[in-house]
């Protein structure tokens, strides 16, 4: 088993995404540390969750996310590609 942490903070998002595009080539185990959530649906079909030092979750990626209840618990929030677009989703004004 092989390791891999993927350090994306302060990339810029073409650099972001060829890493992403280059770990997806790895055919072995990755452990990645992350709080790129969207990094994680790309690249990622199990995800732990740990939440103040204790694991909270260990599932499939997908069925991690789509529990509101467990990602409240944990302090996180959907992946913004799961969020929809802040605009359209604003309450529209009323004169």
């Amino acid at each position: 088993m092989s390791s891999i942490t993927a350090p994306a903070t302060g990339l810029d998002p073409r650099a972001r995404n060829q890493l992403i595009a280059m770990l997806q080539t790895f055919h072995h185990t990755k452990i990645i540390a992350t709080h790129d959530l969207d990094m994680v649906v790309d690249l990622c079909e199990r995800t732990i969750v740990m939440h103040e030092g204790v694991i909270s979750a260990d599932g499939p990626t997908m069925e991690i996310f789509g529990n509101d209840e467990l990602l409240a618990v944990s302090c996180l929030e959907k992946p913004l590609r799961f969020q929809g677009c802040p605009v359209c989703n604003r309450k529209k004004l009323t004169r």
